[in-house]
């Protein structure tokens, strides 16, 4: 139930009726009509634009046609009065009874309320994380897999079929180093001193790897050449690193569909056949590129290269997908694993990358759009830096890691509803402070806690009245009495609930997860603000002494708040609090 969407249709029907009369002219274009919540409460409900972007093309001044849509529409039952305010905004006042429609549809729906079907079962691949298999996932990637589990789940709750995926990097030469790392760790597992010269990878993490590989092949590869164990020990040590990266999503609540090994391109043909579809469309050519911005660096020579023209399909310049000497370059690869998502099927993929990949943005948009002749969209999402504090203090080093703070870290010292919910407090685009002893507070000015004592407080009204006798199941109070329910105060909650099914749709179509924590945020102090005037008013009790038909409307509303809390969250991959210990 999009109450918005309801009332735009209402707005539509009447400017129908506005130009079948006359009053208007036919043939309109009422695409960009709007109905959405006013800017300042106090106006209204909900205000359309309609006079205002109907003006120019209709010939007619804004207050003459918000004057007759304001009459129109106050035909609707709904709808309690249309006014007009400045130079033709049209302020609406719905009926109490629109409220109580929400709060039923909400306590009938349950989880379901609020999911949409704008998605059409469109068919979306969300790749996050997609770190190196060569350590333990850091702080950055948490904010990574946190932002793009939320936005997947976003998407399945409105209506897409979604495929949550993690490409492997495994085909570089970062694997390589991770085999030699892993080799002197088995050194040292021998007994041996060993040294881990620049570039290698000196974190505790791979004491264990060196000692199991001990344990799998004894002394086999103790003083024998690279080459004789090099490929054996980079298979196992990318499986060893990529069961650490799976336990430590896993231990933050996300858990990936398809994992795609960047490894499974090379030698298997996938790369010639992508490269081979963008030269049959005349985008695969031999050239020279300029020097970087335009400065020729000293080390700079002129190389013939085999070039990508990206820049037919919007990127700056065009881009080698070749070497000088024969060998891929990183975009190559890239563009065949994309490649195979075009050719899986997808409507439509999202990359989630780091923010030090804003210069791959435009040519993997270039690519994609060559390779499905601009069907398939691609959207990337770049996630900002976070800033850690404890104490006061900048937290900057794992001891196991050795130069970084890693996922486990964060999710051991405050849990991963804590985790994932902070980190969907700021725009994927924005930079983040996380702040250990702040997110822990129980105040106000942590959203976490904030927004999970709304929803204990609810679940601490049911159990009293359960124990006072009063039924308070869903489906009781979906029939309760809510004309009872009338006060300033609680038909703001109300209001505040019928905005949760329009703001789905907007964070759905924009991929933004993070519009759901703030409105979760604005719920809760709508609720709380509600809870702390019962202090003062009596009757604003949601448990009201003798009077349980009273005490179940007034439920059914903190309900209500409750149903779209657990639904916002569960988005987040939050759990609900049932109590605040």
């Amino acid at each position: 139930m999009n109450l918005f969407t309801e009332i735009r249709a209402t707005v539509l029907q009447a400017l129908a009726a506005l130009e079948t009369a006359g009053t208007l002219p036919a043939g309109l274009d009422l695409g960009n009509v709007t109905v959405e919540p006013p800017r300042d409460p106090a106006h209204g409900d909900m205000a359309t634009n309609a006079a205002m972007v109907l003006a120019k093309p209709a010939g007619l001044k804004p207050r003459d046609i918000a004057d007759a849509l304001a009459a129109e529409l106050t035909r609707d039952a709904r709808i309690d009065s249309a006014e007009v305010a400045g130079p033709g905004f049209l302020n609406l006042r719905l009926t109490a009874g629109v409220w109580q429609d929400v709060l039923r549809a909400a306590l009938e729906q349950g989880a379901d309320f609020g999911r949409s079907k704008i998605g059409q079962g469109r068919r979306v691949n969300v790749e996050y994380v997609s770190a190196n298999p060569t350590g333990p996932l850091h702080v950055g990637h948490t904010r990574g897999a946190v932002f793009g589990d939320a936005l997947a789940s976003l998407l399945d709750f409105t209506g897409h079929d979604v495929t949550r995926e993690y490409y492997i990097n495994d085909g570089g030469a970062q694997v390589d180093v991770l085999a030699r790392s892993v080799y002197l760790r088995y050194l040292e597992a021998h007994g041996q001193d060993v040294a881990f010269p620049d570039g290698t990878y000196p974190g505790d993490y791979l004491i264990e790897v060196g000692e199991a590989l001990k344990a799998k092949v004894g002394d086999a590869y103790v003083g024998q050449p690279e080459a004789t164990w090099l490929t054996e020990v980079r298979e196992y040590a990318t499986q060893a690193m990529m069961d650490l990266i799976r336990a430590d999503l896993k231990a933050l609540g996300v858990e990936m569909d398809h994992f795609y090994s960047e490894k499974s391109l090379y030698g298997t043909g996938r790369i010639e056949a992508a490269l081979q579809e963008l030269d049959a469309k005349g985008l695969i050519y031999q050239g020279v590129l300029e020097p970087p911005k335009g400065k020729k660096p000293e080390d700079w020579e002129p190389r013939e290269q085999t070039l990508f023209k990206s820049t037919d399909h919007g990127d700056d310049v065009d881009r080698p997908v070749k070497k000088s000497d024969g060998a891929w370059t990183y975009f190559a690869p890239d563009i065949a694993y994309h490649y195979d998502k075009i050719s899986r099927g997808f409507d439509a993929l999202i990359d989630v990358f780091g923010a030090d990949h804003g210069g791959y943005v435009k040519r993997m948009k270039a690519a994609v759009s060559a390779l499905s002749d601009g069907r398939v969209p691609l959207d990337v999402k770049l996630t900002q830096l976070v800033k850690l504090y404890k104490d006061g203090q900048p937290f900057k080093m794992s001891k196991r890691a050795g130069t970084f703070v890693t996922l486990r870290d964060v999710v051991d010292l405050v849990g991963p509803d804590v985790t994932r919910f902070v980190m969907l407090t700021r725009k994927n685009d924005a930079p983040l402070d996380f702040d250990f002893d702040k997110v822990q507070e129980q105040s106000k000015d942590n959203p976490v806690f904030y927004v999970q004592y709304a929803h204990a407080r609810v679940c601490s009204v049911l159990r009293k009245a359960v124990e006072a006798g009063i039924p308070v199941d869903d489906a009781t109070l979906a029939g309760a009495n809510l004309e009872l329910i009338g006060h300033e105060a609680e038909l703001t909650l109300a209001r505040k609930i019928a905005e949760w099914p329009r703001l789905v749709e907007i964070a759905g179509r924009t991929n933004e997860p993070h519009r759901v924590a703030f409105y979760l945020f604005e719920l809760s102090s709508d609720l709380h603000a509600l809870w702390n005037r019962g202090h003062d008013v009596p009757e604003l009790r949601f448990l009201q002494e003798g009077d349980d038909a009273t005490s179940q409307a007034k439920i059914a509303l903190a309900r209500s708040a409750a149903v779209v809390i657990s639904a916002g969250l569960g988005i987040l991959g939050v759990t609900p609090a049932q109590e605040m210990r």
